[in-house]
């Protein structure tokens, strides 16, 4: 704190006294600064650990996708005529692959027109109905099938309007494209003295995915889009490349499919197929031991660099023989303590692997870990499905119609016990009769009220003569491919038996109901049909009930509350058990949350050290009110006694005349 001068004469520097004074009365501010100095070392020593161990916590939170440690490889032999990947679904393998064929999608072209921005026909309202199936049997001659059926596929009609706005060929292009119905719309020019042919494909490939066109409306446009592949006559676009499905042999097995890319003939693995094959090739699905290495490698790393930092904040150095600013501090060995138990404790429920030493992980005499890859490598060859556990979050059932699906924060680790004793049901109504007749007259019998799990939807059957599985495939066409229904996710399947009806909801549970009336019902379904809600799987885990949600099974208290399970059919009675494991990412990334947290330990040191920073700013404020108070006595009295010599001064000087001026003796 500085002094000002207030010398008033000239006997006393009485700045310079004070000054040094107040030098000694502000060794109070040295020693705060001192504390406030040790204060803000610790509190950026906190800082690097915290940074440290949020780095820590990323890291080992990244180890808790299970995937890390259960994914495959899928490997072709020539990656130009396939290309595959795999999910931890799948199973190592070998696999021969011969391709005959590639998927590809149906293509046809109208009559060409003189121009293309000219209305066709009298403008009038007028609607395309586009339905998808198959054309089967007959001949394909010159783009015109003969003695051929169109058979839907029973995914739902589509719909685009035409009227005097867009009746020329690019309206009409337009207009398809727009409607985004699964078909595209191009116009080609051939250079003939009617150019402009209107070419349509279906975005599908597979020889279910063929077109029908239905035109209600105009008679020119009827006359150019009109097409039904199974009547000789109905047929006004010509197919330049026919629907095809995808061909090929796995392991000697014939395989046909829709798609180029396939997910569902080897479980877990999705090929995507590229050229046809001129001799068999190979694909080779392997488990990752790759990604396991790396992600066990990354565990280690991530305890060292914590590791190291602490070290840095709180050891002690041989060679100056001094220690960290944290050296022996409560706060850093409470935080190692937690995380060496962590890493030295055994999960339980995962399986065979229980500890980190089993897989080559242990700590070094420096506090460091090391990794024995030689040890990891064995473990990967011979126990590669038991490794996840060790570090995930996993649910693995034993019965494989049985699967894990979510667990709560409540879930404790554990092997726990399932036992079903009601399967789920999809919800559905059945006819009492066989259809009354499979003519279907507009007006008469073709509308039907359907409502699917609650939603309702009016259709209008086409008029037609069908067979019962036709019939069947119209129904469910007009069904599912209504907007109430399609908007929402719900569809159906409709299928016959004998000519008895059936409609099924697609999900499953307590809320999958069918219900239908309309002119149509009573001819379908006959006088009494039988309406069957779904039911929800019903069961235990760990021997204490479960709630059921259609196929999703809860546990309702007890170790296991909060663990969900897919029960996807099976035997009712006992169906094994699920192991739950939390596994070290999991134990650490919580760890590490607890410690960082708002009522953590490090954030609890910190608050303390900040406000004992505050304490001390309000400490040197007291202080120096106090100094100034001091400094102000000071300058007071040494001004008063600078005064009062000089006063003295004067007195003496007057003395020294006066006595100066006596008469001397003779």
């Amino acid at each position: 704190m500085a002094t000002t001068s207030a010398t008033t004469g000239s006997n006393i520097d009485v700045a310079s006294i004070v000054s040094q004074l107040m030098t000694v009365e502000q060794r109070p501010l040295t020693v705060l600064a001192q504390k406030e100095a040790s204060y803000q070392a610790k509190l950026s020593a906190y800082g690097t650990l915290q940074g440290a161990l949020s780095n820590f916590q990323s890291a080992v939170s990244g180890l808790s996708d299970v995937t890390k440690f259960q994914s495959l490889t899928a490997t072709p032999a020539d990656s130009s005529l396939l290309t595959a990947s795999a999910d931890r679904t799948a199973s190592a393998g070998t696999y021969a692959i011969d391709i005959t064929s590639l998927a590809q999608p149906q293509k046809l072209v109208a009559l060409g027109q003189a121009s293309q921005t000219a209305g066709i026909g009298a403008g009038g309202a007028t609607t395309l109905t586009f339905d998808f199936g198959t054309i089967a049997g007959g001949t394909l001659a010159s783009g015109t099938y003969t003695g051929s059926t169109f058979t839907s596929n029973g995914n739902g009609t589509k719909t685009v309007s035409i009227d005097a706005t867009n009746n020329s060929l690019q309206g009409i292009r337009d207009a398809i494209n727009s409607a985004n119905i699964g078909v595209t719309a191009a116009i080609i020019n051939d250079g003939s003295a009617t150019p402009y042919r209107l070419s349509l494909a279906p975005s599908a490939n597979g020889s279910s995915n063929s077109v029908k066109i239905s035109v209600a409306g105009d008679a020119a446009l009827s006359t150019l889009l009109a097409h039904d592949p199974g009547s000789n006559s109905g047929q006004n676009l010509t197919e330049t490349a026919a629907a095809q499905n995808a061909n090929f042999t796995i392991n000697g097995v014939a395989v046909s499919k829709a798609s180029n890319s396939v997910s569902d003939v080897i479980q877990g693995v999705t090929l995507n197929l590229q050229k046809i094959t001129t001799s068999t090739t190979n694909l080779n699905i392997a488990n990752n031991t790759s990604s396991v290495n790396s992600a066990v490698a990354s565990l280690v790393k991530a305890y060292n660099d914590l590791n190291t930092t602490v070290k840095n904040v709180s050891g002690y150095n041989a060679a100056t023989k001094q220690g960290a600013i944290l050296q022996g501090d409560s706060t850093v060995r409470s935080l190692q303590t937690q995380v060496h138990a962590v890493l030295n404790k055994s999960i339980s429920g995962g399986g065979a692997l229980t500890t980190l030493g089993q897989i080559g992980v242990t700590f070094q005499k420096d506090g460091s870990l090391a990794l024995d890859s030689t040890k990891l490598g064995t473990v990967i060859s011979n126990n590669f499905s038991d490794i996840a556990a060790l570090f995930a979050t996993v649910g693995k059932a034993s019965d494989s119609l049985i699967g894990y699906s979510s667990a709560a924060t409540t879930v404790q680790p554990g092997s726990y016990a399932v036992n079903i004793s009601q399967l789920a049901t999809k919800g559905n109504i059945v006819g009492s009769a066989p259809a009354g007749t499979l003519i279907i007259a507009a007006g008469s019998n073709d509308a039907l009220n359907v409502a699917v799990n609650g939603v309702s939807t009016a259709v209008t059957l086409a008029a037609g003569t069908y067979t019962a599985a036709t019939l069947a495939a119209e129904v469910q066409a007009k069904i599912n491919g209504s907007s109430p229904l399609s908007s929402v996710g719900s569809t159906v399947t409709v299928s016959q038996s004998a000519g008895v009806f059936t409609f099924t909801s697609n999900s499953y549970g307590s809320t999958s109901t069918v219900a239908v009336t309309g002119s149509g019902a009573s001819n379908l379904l006959g006088g009494a049909p039988t309406m069957n809600a779904g039911l929800d799987v019903a069961g235990t885990i760990d021997s204490l009930a479960a709630t059921g949600a259609g196929q999703y099974l809860s546990a309702g208290g007890g170790n296991a509350l909060g663990l969900k399970l897919q029960v996807n059919g099976g035997a009712l009675g006992a169906r094994g058990s699920v192991n739950y494991s939390h596994g070290y990412a999991y134990a650490l990334a919580n760890l590490a949350d607890s410690l960082l947290g708002s009522n953590g330990l490090l954030t609890g040191k910190t608050t303390g050290i900040n406000k004992s920073i505050a304490d001390i700013g309000k400490q040197r404020d007291a202080v120096n009110v106090h100094l100034a108070a001091i400094q102000k006595r000071y300058t007071a009295q040494f001004s008063a006694l600078d005064v009062m010599l000089s006063n003295m001064n004067q007195t003496s000087t007057y003395l020294t005349q006066q006595l100066a001026n006596l008469p001397k003796p003779y």
